[in-house]
């Protein structure tokens, strides 16, 4: 290739050769940042919270929209997909929402009986998601016309996948469920306990299936292709209210848990072998709240528990990032679970983290927001310190702060990558898209 280049070029000028290596170098560079990046299922590949693109701030805001007209104060506003031009998520207003990318406008709404509050997931035809109705729903992307509907009879509040010639869905304290891409069931699992449920699939193997039902209480990796139950964890030893998505990385599965205990919550954090569910390390703390942040410590987490990713990790490198709902973001190094760095910030963080290159971007709480005027017993709203909900970018290396942007409500949804944007929702149902300047 070199010699056929320079034999076409034989005689031309220095100069002339020069700037056409740079014009060919800068149509290479625009392509690799302006080029598509979707985020079709919950927390990105094999849940890892991380984009393949990476986004520098400062950022911009290219356009946000205003979805419902009343102040209620929204609990939840889970993540949304991307794909192709196409934003996709569900409200507590009960629409299923399509958005075009570049401009804002509204392709469709799509309606359910109940608030929706599982994330979804996008395929090349459809876009499936749950509803508090008790419905699992298909939609053609098109169009949003309906393709199909699946009654659990519970509602259904969890995230949605799909591997290979399945979509899987789960309804609280009913069954996990798998159909066909004709919604016909596959099997299904039975679930006597667990609310608000999150899971991925891998290899075969989902992380993580309720256990069955001589143990309903524990967790574990269930093969999807053989019907087997691969390993157990024992939650009644990990002693919590709260257990995390888990994120897989390799041969390790990280994952935190949270337990409220009066005037504080223990957190515990752990890197479990994803092959034999052994745990090789945990970490443990107790929640941190900054002096004069008074918090209803029990109410702030069980509002927090309605986003679906609460405490959910994100991955990078040797580093997994946790934002666990008090202000402190806390990394471990993946292998040995020491604490690699803690950011303590002046507010409680809002959303699970996403990275971007070497940069994790997510919500923190502002003096007049607090997550509900109820969990804060007394807010110093004059204090110097006062500030509204931001959007807050910290350096995966060592924790210190790159940027912060001022927004309507807190983040609720962890912000999704794709290509040069970040797209999140807030607590006062704004929905933001924002763009690297740079």
């Amino acid at each position: 290739m070199k010699r056929y280049l320079t034999k076409g070029l034989r005689g031309a000028p220095a100069a002339a050769l020069l700037g056409l290596l740079l014009v060919i170098l800068l149509g290479l560079l625009l392509v690799g940042c302006g080029g598509r990046q979707d985020w079709v299922t919950f927390r990105g590949t094999q849940g890892r919270g991380r984009a393949e693109n990476a986004i520098t701030p400062p950022l911009g805001i290219r356009w946000k929209l205003k979805l419902q007209r009343d102040s209620t104060s929204l609990a939840a506003f889970n993540p949304p997909v991307v794909l192709d031009d196409t934003i996709y998520f569900g409200s507590t207003d009960g629409n299923f929402y399509a958005l075009d990318i570049e401009s804002g406008y509204m392709r469709w709404t799509f309606s359910t009986d109940g608030p929706i509050n599982s994330v979804p997931y996008a395929d090349a035809a459809n876009v499936y998601f749950g509803s508090v109705d008790g419905n699992a729903y298909a939609l053609r992307r098109e169009d949003g016309s309906e393709v199909w509907r699946f009654d659990t009879g519970r509602p259904v509040r969890s995230s949605v996948t799909r591997y290979e010639d399945m979509v899987m869905f789960a309804s609280d304290a009913g069954s996990t469920f798998a159909v066909n891409e004709q919604g016909k069931e596959l099997f299904s699992l039975p679930n006597l306990i667990w609310y608000y449920i999150t899971f991925q699939v891998h290899d075969d193997v989902m992380y993580f299936a309720p256990g069955p039902i001589d143990n309903p209480r524990s967790l574990a990796a269930y093969n999807v292709k053989t019907g087997e139950h691969l390993w157990l964890l024992d939650t009644a030893m990990l002693n919590a209210v709260w257990y995390s998505f888990p994120a897989v990385d390799g041969d390790m599965l990280f994952m935190a848990t949270g337990a409220p205990r009066g005037s504080y919550w223990e957190l515990s954090y752990y890197g479990i072998d994803r092959h034999t569910g052994d745990i090789l390390w945990r970490s443990t703390d107790i929640s941190h709240f900054p002096d004069g942040y008074y918090v209803d410590p029990e109410l702030l987490f069980s509002r927090n528990i309605e986003l679906l990713d609460f405490m959910a990790p994100a991955v990078v490198g040797n580093r997994v990032i946790f934002t666990s709902g008090d202000a402190t973001v806390r990394a471990f190094d993946t292998h040995s679970g020491e604490l690699a760095w803690s950011s303590d910030l002046s507010y409680p963080t809002s959303s699970a983290p996403t990275i971007a290159g070497n940069t994790v971007y997510f919500g923190v709480h502002g003096e007049l927001d607090a997550a509900s005027e109820a969990a804060v017993t007394e807010s110093p709203n004059d204090s110097p310190d006062a500030a509204p909900a931001r959007l807050v970018a910290l350096s995966t290396r060592n924790g210190s702060k790159e940027w912060e942007m001022p927004i309507d409500g807190a983040v609720l949804s962890a912000p999704v990558i794709a290509g040069r944007r970040i797209l999140f929702g807030t607590q006062n149902s704004v929905f933001y898209i924002l763009e690297a300047l740079f």
